[in-house]
C-alpha cells in the first residue's frame, strides 16, 4: 500500500508540474524575454544571477526546512488519509499556486517583498501591517527550527560534527566557483563527495556539548550567515544540501519499494483524537509545510527572486520545489503509517524526526545502508533542512526590519538609519528569535504554524491584489485564499482560548505567546478588512 501512495503521488505531481503549472505560466504571463532583477540590480551581495540548478537547491532547501517531515507525521494522528489527501491537493492547488505566485510577482517587482507588493497595490498602511505580522512570524520560525536544530545535535553529535564541517565546505565551494573558471559539473562532483565524508567523519569525531552550549553557537552563526554574501555561503551551501536532500528522498522511495511496508496506522481515527485538537483547522495547520506554507513567500520574495536568471526559471523554481516538497511529505507520512499505533506512539515520545530517522533507516537499510549510518545521515539532512531555513529566515527577517523603518526619500539618497542598519537589524532579529526559542520546541511549534499558514492567506491575497491590478487572472488564488483565512484564524482563536483557560486555571501556560497570537489575530482581521475591499472593487489598484 505505500508503494501505491508513493506512485501515486509522484504520477500527480508530473502532471499537475506539466499541465497546471504551464497553465498558470501562461495565465500570468511569464515572460523569459525580460531582463531580471538578478542583471539589472546585481550588487554581488543580495541580487546576482544563479543557474537554474543552483537556484532550485537553494529555494527547496531554504522552503522545505522541518516542516515537510513534523507536520505530516504530527498530523497522523487524525490518520493517513487525510494527510496524503491534504499534501497532494494543498501541494498542486494552493502551496504551488502560492509560492509560483509569490516568486513571479516580486521578480516583476525588482525583487522586493511580499510587503512592498502590498504597499504598491494597497497602501503603505497595509504594508507595515504586514511587514509586522512577518516578521514576529519569521521570529517564530528562527525559535522553532532552532530548538530543532539544538535537540539533534545534543541527541546525535555526529550530526554536529558534520553539519560544522559542511559550513566549511559550502564556503571552499563558494569560493572555487567564484573565483576560478572551473566547470560546475567538476567542481559538484567533488564537492558531493566531500559532503559524503563530512558524513563519515561525523561519526568518527563526534562532537558533545549541551543545549545551551550549541543554542549560543547557532545564534552567532546565523547571524553570521545571514548577513555575509549569498554566493559565498547561502548559495554553495543550499546548492550542495540540495543533493543531500534529493539522495534521501531516493533513498528512502527505493527502500520504500524493496521493503513494501503496510499502513498499519488507521486511515481515520477521530475527528477530535484529543482534547481541543480538532481535524478541522487544526490539521491544516499542523501541516505546515509540505501543502502550503507562508514561509514560503518570504524566501520567494526575500532571496530567490533576487537570484533568478529568467523567468523562464520560475515555474521550475517556484511551482517545482513546492512539489518535489509535498513528495517528501508523503515519505515523512509513510514513515510514520506503517508503524503500528504503540509503535508510533512510542517513537513520538522523542521527536517526530526520531520517527522520521528511525523509519527511513529501516527502508534504506534492506537496500544495504547500515541502520546506524541511514539514520545518521537522515539526521544530518534534517538538520540540514532546519539550518537553510533557519539563516535564511534570519537574513529576510533583516530585510524586511531595515525595510520597516526606511523611507522613499531616504532609499533614493542612500541615507540608513541606524535602526536599518544591517547589523543592528540582524542583531535584533536574532536576539528576539532566540530568546522567544529558548521556551522549547513543544510550545512555539502550534503557533509556528497557525502564524506561518495565516501568512501564507496573506500572502495569496496580495498575488491576488496584484495579478488583478495588471489585469491577470487571479480567481485561481481566491477559493485556497479564502479557505486558508478560515483554518487559520479558526486555530489562532482556538489557541488563544486553550491557553487563556490554562493561565486562568493555575496551570502552564504561555503569556508571551498568548500576547503574540492575539496580535497576529488582530493585525491579520485589520489587513483583511482593509485589503478585501480593494480586491472587490471593479477598478484596478495601483499600477
Amino acid at each position: 500500500m505505500a508503494i501505491v501512495l508513493v506512485l501515486i503521488a509522484l504520477v500527480i505531481f508530473i502532471i499537475a508540474y506539466l499541465t497546471y503549472g504551464s497553465w498558470l505560466a501562461k495565465e500570468w504571463g511569464v515572460d523569459p524575454s525580460r531582463t531580471t532583477p538578478a542583471h539589472t540590480m546585481n550588487d554581488g551581495i543580495d541580487y546576482m544571477p544563479a543557474r537554474p540548478a543552483v537556484l532550485l537547491g537553494h529555494h527547496f532547501a531554504s522552503i522545505a526546512g522541518a516542516g515537510p517531515i513534523v507536520g505530516p507525521i504530527t498530523a497522523a494522528v487524525f490518520g493517513w488519509v487525510p494527510v496524503f489527501l491534504w499534501v497532494v491537493i494543498g501541494s498542486i492547488f494552493v502551496g504551488g499556486v502560492h509560492d509560483f505566485g509569490s516568486l513571479f510577482t516580486s521578480v516583476r517587482e525588482r525583487g522586493k517583498s511580499i510587503g512592498f507588493i502590498i504597499n504598491k497595490t494597497v497602501g503603505d498602511t497595509e504594508k507595515k501591517l504586514f511587514d509586522i505580522f512577518s516578521w514576529l512570524t519569521l521570529l517564530l520560525v528562527i525559535a522553532a527550527f532552532a530548538n530543532i536544530i539544538v535537540t539533534s545535535f545534543v541527541t546525535i553529535p555526529s550530526v554536529a560534527t558534520t553539519s560544522l564541517l559542511f559550513i566549511v565546505l559550502a564556503v571552499i565551494f563558494g569560493l572555487v566557483n567564484s573565483q576560478t573558471k572551473l566547470p560546475l559539473w567538476l567542481t559538484t562532483i567533488v564537492g558531493v563527495a566531500a559532503l559524503f565524508f563530512c558524513i563519515l567523519a561525523g561519526q568518527w569525531w563526534p562532537i558533545i556539548a549541551g543545549r545551551g552550549t550549541w543554542y549560543m553557537i547557532i545564534m552567532a552563526y546565523i547571524w553570521v550567515a545571514s548577513t555575509v554574501p549569498v554566493w559565498i555561503l547561502l548559495q554553495p551551501r543550499d546548492y550542495l544540501n540540495s543533493f543531500l536532500l534529493y539522495a534521501m528522498i531516493i533513498f528512502a522511495v527505493i527502500g520504500i519499494i524493496v521493503y513494501r511496508p503496510n499502513l498499519q496506522l488507521e486511515g481515520f481515527t477521530s475527528f477530535m483524537p484529543s482534547k481541543n485538537n480538532f481535524l478541522f483547522p487544526m490539521l491544516f495547520i499542523t501541516i505546515a509545510c509540505g501543502a502550503i506554507s507562508g514561509f514560503h513567500s518570504l524566501v520567494a520574495s526575500g532571496t530567490t527572486s533576487k537570484q533568478v536568471d529568467s523567468e523562464k526559471d520560475i515555474k521550475l523554481v517556484g511551482y517545482g520545489a513546492m512539489l518535489i516538497e509535498g513528495m517528501l511529505a508523503v515519505v515523512a507520512l509513510i514513515s510514520a503509517a506503517y508503524l503500528t499505533q504503540p509503535e508510533y506512539a512510542e517513537l513520538m515520545k522523542g521527536t517526530p524526526n526520531n520517527v522520521f530517522s528511525t523509519g527511513l533507516a529501516t527502508f534504506m537499510a534492506t537496500i544495504g545502508i547500515p541502520f546506524e549510518f541511514g539514520k545518521t545521515f537522515v539526521a544530518l539532512a534534517i538538520s540540514a533542512f532546519a539550518l537553510t531555513s533557519l539563516d535564511t529566515a534570519t537574513r529576510i527577517g533583516r530585510y524586511i526590519f531595515q525595510e520597516f523603518f526606511l523611507t522613499e526619500e531616504q532609499v533614493e539618497t542612500g541615507q540608513t538609519p541606524i535602526i536599518s542598519n544591517m547589523y543592528v537589524a540582524t542583531t535584533i532579529t536574532v536576539l528576539m528569535g532566540g530568546l522567544l526559542g529558548w521556551s522549547g520546541y513543544a510550545v512555539v511549534w502550534p503557533i509556528f504554524g497557525s502564524a506561518n499558514q495565516l501568512l501564507a492567506a496573506m500572502a495569496l491575497l496580495a498575488v491576488a491584489m496584484w495579478l488583478k491590478s495588471k489585469g491577470r487572472n487571479h480567481k485561481m488564488i481566491i477559493l485556497p485564499m479564502i479557505f486558508m483565512f478560515a483554518a487559520t484564524l479558526s486555530a489562532l482563536a482556538l489557541l488563544i482560548y486553550n491557553h487563556t483557560s490554562l493561565l486562568m486555571a493555575g496551570e502552564e501556560g504561555s503569556v508571551p505567546l498568548l500576547i503574540i497570537a492575539i496580535a497576529l489575530i488582530i493585525l491579520a482581521i485589520v489587513l483583511i478588512y482593509r485589503t478585501w475591499k480593494h480586491l472587490r472593487s471593479e477598478t484596478p489598484a495601483n499600477t
